[in-house]
């Protein structure tokens, strides 16, 4: 049998570790190697981003003393200064000493706060730090500023986030910088990092097991991504993506995934039509056995095959996502591989993403005493043709965006309401 894809990847990374110049270089998982991949494939060499925007009162940020902060994360947690790298064509990461930049981000003339981090972001430089820090003032009369806090994808899964605010509150707090942490404990942390991500690539080799791909091969046998939609004409005024978001009164203990995944099925069946079979993508995962809980990316992209042309029973759906998440570990590669070779046609490219968070668990960036109010800034580019996000917690808020190349805005929203209506009866929505 031939070796896995991530099998592979292992054999390479451990040859790099024969001489002195790659010794240093950290591996990277399955999740990490399709980023790499999807931005070099990229016209734009766009990176993914994760940006999270808190609102401050005017005056509140200590910009030496955040930065000096974020300089502390990075120098506890390789992957916060790790860039990319290709070595005899292999991926991997290069710790680099900690710099964190802050950056003030001027408005244009009638631009506002929201606007200029927006533009900022969009110029994003793949080949910079992974982790970023953005201040953006309102105007000489605003009460409030700005600030974004922004990661590389490779960096950070949703899982990496909570972490992050609360431990940059921490240093923030206790006026600590990268000097804080001595030589013996940058060591500590490395080793732990490097060992976290060896177990996760070990977990990706077992997953792809034959029975595993057998599996897949079947699930996703019907599986083809549609083609291209009519997208509307938006003038460059205009933001690349649209938005519609509403909340709803959250049922006790919350939807259940699966409710949400038949969500996105009926979304799916009013953009493209009744029939197909759409692969609508959402993150799992964690940190693999043994491993301690380092910050860095570790999730994997399942793949949910959401038949148009059907409207199984929520049992039903629930049955299938548990079968799926047994083999949940499976490589997004070795997926896409196991599909193809089962007759299917499809590319690997998704036709929606679907997350899911848990606003019970977010505590606020906390500068000093004075807590950031989290919002929302939209208007980035998607890497599919919609994109679904639900928030529970006391309520559930349900944003949908679409890339307005492919996506018609009053097709896309007659999509949401489609979604909106699938949910649950339990869930009205107010």
């Amino acid at each position: 049998m031939l070796p896995s894809i991530t099998g592979q990847y292992l054999a390479r990374y451990q040859r790099l570790g024969a001489g002195d110049p790659a010794a240093g270089l950290l591996p990277v998982t399955g999740a990490q190697r399709r980023f790499l991949l999807v931005r070099a494939l990229d016209p734009a060499g766009r990176a993914d981003i994760v940006p999270m925007f808190f609102a401050f009162p005017r005056g509140t940020v200590d910009e030496a003393r955040l930065r000096a902060a974020a300089n502390h994360l990075a120098a506890r947690h390789p992957v916060l200064r790790s860039r990319p790298c290709v070595v005899r064509g292999t991926p991997a990461l290069r710790p680099e000493p900690a710099d964190v930049p802050l950056e003030h981000v001027d408005r244009a003339p009638g631009e506002g706060a929201e606007d200029a981090l927006r533009r900022t972001l969009a110029g994003w430089p793949a080949d910079g730090p992974p982790l970023r820090l953005f201040l953006a003032d309102g105007g000489p009369h605003a009460e409030e500023e700005l600030l974004a806090v922004v990661l590389d994808h490779t960096a950070c899964d949703g899982q990496s986030l909570a972490r992050i605010v609360e431990e940059l509150g921490d240093a923030y707090r206790a006026r600590l910088g990268p000097d804080a942490l001595s030589p013996a404990e940058a060591a500590a942390e490395l080793a732990a990092y490097r060992d976290a991500v060896l177990r996760q690539l070990d977990a990706e080799d077992r997953a792809a097991s034959p029975r595993a791909l057998t599996y897949w091969g079947e699930r996703l046998r019907t599986v083809h991504e549609q083609a291209p939609l009519p997208g509307s004409r938006r003038t460059s005024a205009e933001l690349p993506t649209g938005a519609v978001e509403l909340r709803l009164p959250s049922p006790a203990g919350g939807v259940p995934f699966p409710a949400l995944l038949d969500a996105c099925r009926a979304a799916a069946g009013a953009l493209f039509g009744t029939g197909p079979v759409a692969p609508v993508g959402y993150p799992w995962g964690g940190r693999p056995a043994g491993a301690e809980p380092v910050l860095g990316c570790f999730l994997n992209t399942v793949v949910f095959p959401a038949d148009t042309g059907s409207a199984p029973a929520p049992e039903v759906t629930a049955t299938d996502w548990w079968d799926d998440l047994d083999r949940a570990d499976t490589p997004f590669d070795e997926v896409v591989r196991a599909a193809r070779a089962g007759g299917s046609a499809w590319s690997g490219r998704l036709d929606g993403l679907l997350t899911v968070d848990d606003a019970r668990n977010r505590t606020p960036l906390r500068l000093g005493g004075t807590a950031g109010r989290e919002v929302h800034i939209g208007g980035r580019q998607v890497r599919a043709p919609f994109a679904v996000s639900a928030t529970q917690g006391p309520e559930l808020h349900l944003r949908m965006v679409w890339d307005r190349s492919v996506l018609d805005d009053a097709a896309a929203e007659d999509a949401f309401a489609a979604l909106c209506a699938a949910l649950p009866a339990e869930a009205p929505a107010h």
